[in-house]
Formats: structure tokens, C-alpha cells, sequence
């Protein structure tokens, strides 16, 4: 299949062809002895280079504050690969990049290692010949982002070359801060240091190919977008849910909890995707502005003790996938006081002439019937003149499912006569999956967001303004639980869809929550 089809058929795919125009680049990464590193960030830069999507002088450098030999280093990424990359190591296609990595070590308040690692670069500009692209990839607690920016800054690395221009770039990842105004205080000292082109915040949920496919499944197939209205659309349902509890992480997740660990950020940009407006094209800028109009369109949420426009759970023992669980407050980490959620539900309005009168309906948790993510879009039912028999026709709406994970595909169900001499009806599903029709070994999500950080193309990035949106909505949540305390915080078993609460947030508007997975 040449490159030209394969971008007609998937529009996103198109700046796949531009990675032969990437500068010689050097990447470091901050955090480089941390778990993201490992499990995810070097077996994305392996698979890139199985590829060929790597440019072709590529050097990688490891910066963190436990000192470790290069060569131990080394080693360390050889078996992050051999274990967690989707493709068995290849030595030969590796040796290529890691014969161009080392590690660094320093603080991040630490300007003389930063001035070092400068240095460093600027040898392996030297002895190329020609400038480099620099391509710093923030993988910290977010405790460190603003160190580690200033440093960038104080240090000369964030500017662009002065003959070639070719810019620095900073990839971040989240939280982009803990409410309004933390967020506004790193988009402060981000835009200090770095041009807004030049900064990549990072959300791996953009990544993942059931998501950039959605803008395709819309505005590339006509028989959807003429009813993806308030005309015909009923409501829409996003469901990221989580079998597991917090584990090891129970010391952190106590102070993030739901709404910040995935609402705020996964779920919202599900959202964005969702009810945005058609792009003028496919230019990055274009898709971003979409995606903050519609979050500015979000109506502030009704916030009750007891009702209102938000939910908040926690999990307690119960039994997942048939084996006992203990409760959240029995888990490692958790304060005996603690009011943090790990189930968050909320009903959302969108007051644009698209989507007026249509409820949105997120929830996320953790604990909970199985692991699935997935956008429902469920349609009006017809009208009840024809089939309307009682038992005799099971009449349901028609409903459009995108599952994210763990099965990437689409799902339309429809209603069908059932086979015989009377005439019953009872709905049906028709199934497209990827695996199937594209095979199992997709790219995993950062391979494509490193790879388009490094060609220059931001499309599945959110912008500062973005972020700032997402958060002035939920901040008055966060609030409003802090004065709350534990008054209005459900329990739900582990093992089951969500609590009580989370059914009548849908029961007002004559809802139900569809069984996601």
C-alpha cells in the first residue's frame, strides 16, 4: 500500500511521510530512571526505529538524579525493551541508537548540570558539523516541571538557533497543575522560557488510534456527521473505567484522586473530540481551536451535597474478576480521614446550537466491573407507531460505541427481525475491530505522539488555552468537595459499574447508564 492511499484512508497518518525531514536531533529525557522511561518512552523510541521514522542522526540522553554509568544505563534500556516493547529487541536496529546514548546526572534545581548537559550537546553539534534539534521530554513528578523549565531558560537550550532556526522543544507530561490557578502559574513560567510552538503538553489518550480515528469516523463518513445533533443524537455516554485499585500508588493517588487523575484531562479530551465542530482543515491550530470552543462551551455544573450535576465515590472490598478486593481506605497509603474519590460522575450541557438540550455523561473510577473505555453515542429511538407491541418488539436505540480500550474498535447497534414467520424484532450489533481488520501490532501511543513531536506537528497536544478551560471547570468541583469533606461521598463495591448516586445523575433525564465492555 503506497504512502498516498494509506493517507486517504487514515488523514492522520499524513505526517508520517515529513520524518525525513526531521533535523538530527538529541532527546533527553528527565526522569530517565523512572518507570515511564522504561515501560513506555524508550520501547517507543526501539519500535520508531524498527520504522525508520527515527531521523538519521538521533542521540539520546538520560538525565535524572541517581548517578548510573552510561553503559549500565544502557543495559538497563536493553532490558525496559526486551520486556515491555511490543516487538522483540533487535540489536542490530538498536545498536544504531544506542550506540548514541548516554546519561546524564543532575539535579533539577541544579543550573552547573544543566550548563553540563548544554555542553554536551553542543560537542555533538560540533562534531556533526551542523546544528541539532533539541527535544527535552519532561517525565517527572510535577513538583520539578517548573525547575526544570527555568533551568532550560537560564541555561541557553530552550532558544532557537540563530542561523537555522530551528527551535528547541519541551514535551510535558501531566498534570499541568492541580487546578486553575497552578495551571496558570505553569503556563506562566512555560510561556517565559519557551514560545507556545515550541511546547508539547502531552495527553497519551491522543495517541491511542481509536481516538485519532474518531475525527475520521465523523467528518469522513457522510452518514454520520448529518445526525451528530441535537436533531437526533439522544445522549452520549464516556465511560474510562479501571479494574484495578491504586496498588503501590496509594500514597499519591490520595491527592489527586478521579477527577484530576482522569477527568479533568483523558476524559475531558474525549469530550473535546467528541462534540467539536468540523475543522476548517487539518491544520493542528485549526483541530486545537475546536477543542477549546467546545470546552468553553461547557455549562458551570450544578454542585450539591446530595445531587446536583456531579457524583464522587469510593470503592470498598468486593470481588473483581472473581477474586476478593479490599476497599480503598485498606489500601496501602490511605489516610484513615481521607475524602478522596475514586469514582467521579458528571452530566454535562454544551450550550452551542449543535449540542443544546443534549446531556454529555462522563464517569471514570477505579475498582469497577472491568477495564473499558469507550464514547457512546446514542440516538433517539424512533417513533412509537409502527413497533410498539409491548414484549413482542424489543425496539432499542440505535447506538454508535467507539471502544478505546481494551478492544479498539466501533460497534453500531441497530434492530433486525428475528428470523421466523412472526414478526419480532431485537437489536443487533454490528462490530469493526482493529485487530482484525488492521491486525493486532498497532503502534503503541507515544510512538506516534514522540514521533510528531519531533516532525513539528502539535495536532494531538493540548494547548495552554486548553488546559486552562478544562481546568476553570472542574476547579468549583474540587472546591466544593474540599468544603464538602466526607458529606456527599458514596461508597460503591468493587466489582460493580459505580454507585447508586451515578444511576440517578441519568434517572432525572430518563437515562441509564449502558453496561460499557
Amino acid at each position: 500500500m503506497t504512502n498516498e492511499t494509506e493517507e486517504q484512508r487514515h488523514p492522520f497518518l499524513k505526517g508520517l511521510s515529513k520524518h525525513r525531514g526531521a533535523p538530527p536531533t538529541v532527546m533527553v529525557i528527565f526522569g530517565a530512571s523512572g518507570d515511564l522511561t522504561a515501560r513506555k518512552l524508550v520501547p517507543a523510541i526501539f519500535n520508531l526505529g524498527v520504522d525508520n521514522l527515527l531521523p538519521g542522526e538521533f542521540h539520546l540522553i538520560g538525565y535524572g538524579r541517581k548517578p548510573i554509568e552510561d553503559d549500565s544505563f544502557r543495559e538497563i534500556m536493553d532490558e525496559a525493551i526486551d520486556e515491555h516493547s511490543r516487538r522483540p529487541l533487535n540489536k542490530d536496529i538498536w545498536e544504531r541508537v544506542r550506540q548514541n546514548m548516554v546519561y546524564h546526572d543532575g539535579g533539577y534545581d541544579d543550573l552547573d548540570a544543566f550548563k553540563s548537559l548544554a555542553e554536551r550537546i553542543n560537542k555533538i553539534e560540533s562534531d556533526l558539523g551542523r546544528d541539532v534539534q533539541r527535544l527535552f521530554y519532561i517525565s517527572t513528578p510535577p513538583g520539578v516541571f517548573q525547575p526544570i523549565i527555568k533551568n532550560l531558560g537560564r541555561s541557553g537550550m530552550a532558544k532557537a538557533h540563530v542561523h537555522t532556526k530551528i527551535a528547541s522543544k519541551v514535551i510535558i507530561e501531566k498534570p499541568f497543575g492541580r487546578d486553575l490557578e497552578s495551571a496558570r502559574e505553569l503556563n506562566s513560567v512555560i510561556n517565559s522560557v519557551f514560545e507556545e510552538p515550541q511546547v508539547y503538553r502531552i495527553d497519551h489518550y491522543l495517541g491511542k488510534e481509536t481516538v485519532q480515528d474518531l475525527l475520521v469516523q465523523r467528518f469522513a463518513n457522510s452518514i454520520f456527521e448529518p445526525m451528530w445533533n441535537r436533531e437526533y443524537v439522544d445522549n452520549v455516554q464516556i465511560t474510562v473505567a479501571e479494574s484495578l485499585g491504586v496498588g503501590t500508588r496509594g500514597g499519591y493517588y490520595d491527592t489527586s484522586g478521579a477527577l484530576r487523575d482522569m477527568i479533568q484531562n483523558h476524559t475531558m479530551q474525549l469530550v473535546a473530540l467528541t462534540a467539536m465542530e468540523p475543522p476548517v482543515s487539518l491544520d493542528p491550530e485549526s483541530i486545537r481551536d475546536e477543542k477549546v470552543k467546545v470546552i468553553k462551551a461547557i455549562q458551570p455544573l450544578e454542585l450539591k451535597a446530595d445531587g446536583g450535576d456531579v457524583v464522587r465515590a469510593r470503592y470498598t472490598d468486593g470481588l473483581v474478576s472473581g477474586k476478593p478486593v479490599k476497599g480503598y481506605k485498606e489500601e496501602e497509603g490511605i489516610p484513615a480521614d481521607s475524602s478522596t474519590e475514586t469514582y467521579a460522575a458528571l452530566r454535562l450541557s454544551i450550550n452551542n446550537w449543535r449540542w443544546q438540550g443534549v446531556p454529555f455523561y462522563i464517569r471514570s473510577g477505579k475498582r469497577m466491573a472491568r477495564r473499558a473505555s469507550e464514547i457512546a453515542i446514542q440516538f433517539k429511538r424512533p417513533p412509537g407507531i409502527l413497533f410498539s407491541e409491548g414484549k413482542k418488539f424489543n425496539v432499542a436505540p440505535n447506538t454508535m460505541v467507539i471502544s478505546i480500550q481494551p478492544d479498539e474498535g466501533v460497534t453500531l447497534v441497530m434492530n433486525s427481525k428475528i428470523p421466523g414467520l412472526e414478526t419480532r424484532t431485537q437489536p443487533v450489533k454490528m462490530h469493526f475491530r482493529y485487530s482484525t481488520t488492521f491486525g493486532s501490532n498497532t503502534p503503541e501511543a507515544y510512538e506516534r505522539l514522540i514521533l510528531d513531536a519531533m516532525i513539528g506537528d502539535s495536532t494531538l497536544f493540548i494547548r495552554g488555552d486548553e488546559t486552562e478551560a478544562s481546568w476553570k471547570l472542574v476547579t468549583p468541583i474540587l472546591k466544593h468537595w474540599e468544603e464538602c469533606g466526607q458529606n456527599g461521598l458514596e461508597d460503591y463495591a468493587s466489582g460493580s459499574w459505580g454507585p447508586l448516586a451515578s444511576e440517578r445523575l441519568l434517572w432525572e433525564k430518563n437515562h441509564q447508564w449502558r453496561r460499557s465492555g
